[in-house]
């Protein structure tokens, strides 16, 4: 495993890296807010050039209350990896829970149109036992 990357997941020649780190500058624990920012690194390992269309995320909080968000590309991009390319992205999520988790999938197509998902690995969001 990639010593910066703690979760990854790969299909059709498509991994996906994840690493997760807890914002106590962002979070506002009395006021029961959480905020994480993670990191992805998508790479091509495969022999073809596919584009990222979409994204479909699954939020989970500590009370098993579930998010589902899709939308287009990543951070308003699309990007086109061509084989041996690699994109890296940071966005945030909030909870209003201490811990919860995401996973999802990104919606690609290659250059002859076929479309295929690859997956996000499941990875957990945990605040520090001194923000509960």
């Amino acid at each position: 495993m990639d010593q910066l990357f703690d979760h990854a997941a790969s299909a059709d020649g498509i991994t996906v890296r994840v690493s997760v780190s807890y914002l106590p500058e962002q979070s506002q624990v009395p006021a029961g807010r959480w905020f994480w920012a993670y990191h992805i690194r998508i790479e091509n390992k495969g022999d073809e050039a596919a584009t990222l269309v979409s994204r479909h995320w699954r939020i989970t909080d500590a009370d098993g209350r579930v998010s589902i968000i899709d939308g287009e590309g990543v951070v308003g991009e699309q990007p086109r990896l061509a084989p041996g390319q690699s994109h890296d992205y940071v966005s945030g999520c909030p909870l209003t829970t201490p811990h919860g988790s995401m996973e999802g999938f990104y919606s690609f197509v290659r250059d002859d149109g076929t479309k295929f998902e690859a997956p996000i690995p499941f990875f957990p969001l945990a605040a520090p036992a001194t923000a509960r």
